[in-house]
């Protein structure tokens, strides 16, 4: 029997299929979002069948996380993604106390009590200056890839060299603040420095103090060159990046889908 898990983000939908007794991953795939996502996300599902030979029917429950859960009609239920991704964090990382959760248009910190639930979190969806859009306006400015963006950061994070500043709580001004660092001859590389640690003093601003440990780093953004580093450097404590941690959230809705068909059967008994 397969449970599936879809996020379906604000930039992509992930899809994770489970082994719903052994809840072993069978397979996971990522595509980018569209306007129509539920034929996206439809399409995903289908593919990984067909690519790791499981029939439609071995699938016997689906469950939707994330900002367009409510649209994917052939989910039997909707959770939200901070329960999703508490639920998959803590299947990779038992021990995990809080997650820093960075994708494509909002972030978030998750603490979980020592029983692996949420005890509580805080969210910014109010503006891309902390976020992986942030990122992306950023490369393209300076004409890059986002991996070499995390790449020339790296080159700032050695004694005698500092990041550039970047002040503006806005990502349209932000970007006008980069254009006029450019201008003056601010390099490239202190300006990718300085958008990391932008974002890294906003989350850390975020969090507040006393997070408990270990911190797990989630997301589209944890996959960012840099961005752990940069974390680590604003929070003053160790940050690991989650193992795959773009399908986090789509793996905690897939355990979520394989508790629920449990309860189901359970029931029928």
């Amino acid at each position: 029997m397969i449970c599936a898990g879809i996020d379906a983000g604000s930039r992509t939908i992930k899809v994770v299929l489970l082994d719903a007794q052994s809840l072993e991953v069978q397979a996971a795939g990522v595509t980018d979002q569209g306007v129509e996502q539920d034929a996206l996300a439809l399409n995903l599902l289908e593919r990984l069948l067909h690519e790791n030979a499981i029939r439609p029917s071995d699938v016997r429950c689906i469950v939707a996380t994330g900002y367009g859960r409510k649209l994917i009609p052939f989910a039997e239920a909707t959770v939200t993604e901070i329960t999703c991704q508490a639920w998959g964090v803590r299947h990779r990382v038992p021990d995990a106390r809080t997650i820093i959760d960075i994708g494509g248009q909002d972030s978030k910190l998750l603490r979980l009590n020592p029983e692996g639930r949420v005890a509580d979190f805080v969210m910014n969806d109010r503006c891309a200056a902390g976020t992986g859009r942030f990122l992306e306006v950023v490369a393209t400015r300076l004409g890059v890839k986002l991996p070499r963006l995390g790449e020339m950061a790296a080159t700032q994070r050695v004694p005698g060299r500092s990041p550039a500043a970047i002040s503006s709580m806005c990502v349209v001004f932000a970007e006008t603040e980069i254009t006029g660092l450019l201008a003056s001859g601010t390099a490239a590389a202190e300006i990718a420095a300085g958008v990391q640690a932008s974002i890294a003093t906003r989350m850390a601003a975020m969090a507040g103090s006393d997070l408990a440990l270990p911190i797990l780093f989630t997301g589209g953004v944890a996959m960012v060159p840099g961005m752990a580093a940069a974390l680590e450097s604003a929070l003053r404590e160790p940050v690991a990046v989650a193992p795959d941690p773009q399908m986090t959230c789509a793996l905690g809705a897939a355990i979520l889908a394989s508790r629920r068909l449990e309860d189901r059967i359970t029931t029928a008994h």
